[in-house]
């Protein structure tokens, strides 16, 4: 047992926090999951008794962007003075941004709250283990950053190359090679054919809208998860999409989405400043 953990620390209880940072991770990295409930059986080694486990966050991303129901909870824990030793298998599954970092350490220094991991004990009252949870704290949110710029390094030279077909526009499917070729449900094709169509005999997209919705013509899209979906009516807004997204394939464009100055239109990014790619 370590020299840190006192009496009046093993007689509250302890929290042992799971987390993981997404859907993704929580159906395919079960292991990861299993080390982490694990961790119960270091806190008993230590000498706790009771022993609560707080796991609503899994799928839940610790860099502060979304609320975190669990870390919040185990927080408010702590500052009611119930809490011995807070524990996770690793300490950046706590926080990866300095604001909930901070909070919580601090806290757990006023209450005298012992953070616990793998590896050690450490209190955050004496002023060594304070600032090694400082340190940790910090290069937590470093390697997050360091994460997502590769990330976004690695998407944009895949866009450089004309690779990166993030979804295909209505009426296009994305094959296995990230190719785009055209709906094989003639259905599909024909809807999308009579949009061209009018647009070319009416020369707008408002008329081509306009055109629709008095015919109470229906048009395709497909959810997120790949499944065809039709609707009618009001909800034809669509159509300038549909042609603008496939009245020019041969061009493959990203950055026109970015964020723009104050005073210009959304979308109003200066074309030389676009990534186009030739997808032909």
């Amino acid at each position: 047992m370590s020299d840190k953990i006192k009496s009046h620390h093993l007689g509250r209880k302890a929290i042992l926090y799971v987390r993981q940072s997404s859907a993704h991770q929580v159906m395919h990295n079960q292991e990861s999951r299993i080390l982490q409930y694990a961790m119960r059986d270091r806190l008993c080694e230590l000498g706790w008794r009771e022993i609560e486990i707080i796991d609503d966050d899994l799928g839940r991303s610790a860099a502060g962007a979304v609320a975190r129901a669990g870390f919040d909870r185990m927080v408010a824990e702590v500052c009611l003075g119930k809490v011995g030793g807070v524990a996770a298998r690793e300490v950046s599954r706590f926080a990866r941004n300095s604001r909930d970092w901070q909070q919580l350490i601090e806290m757990c220094r006023v209450v005298d709250t012992l953070l616990v991991d793998q590896e050690a004990v450490y209190a955050p009252r004496q002023g060594n283990d304070r600032l090694l949870l400082g340190l940790k704290g910090s290069l937590n949110e470093y390697e997050l950053d360091l994460l997502r710029q590769r990330s976004l390094a690695a998407r944009y030279e895949k866009a450089r190359r004309g690779e990166l077909i993030v979804a295909a526009p209505i009426g296009y499917v994305k094959t296995a090679d990230q190719r785009l070729e055209k709906d094989p449900d003639r259905r599909v094709q024909e809807a999308i054919g009579l949009v061209f169509g009018k647009f070319s005999e009416l020369g707008s997209a408002r008329q081509t809208l306009l055109w629709f919705l008095e015919q109470e013509l229906q048009l395709p899209t497909r959810r997120a998860n790949g499944d065809l979906v039709w609707w009618v009516g009001l909800m034809l807004n669509p159509i300038p999409y549909v042609i603008d997204k496939g009245s020019d394939l041969s061009r493959y464009t990203i950055g026109f989405d970015a964020e723009v100055p104050r005073g210009l239109a959304v979308g109003a990014r200066p074309a030389p400043d676009w990534a186009e790619h030739s997808l032909m």
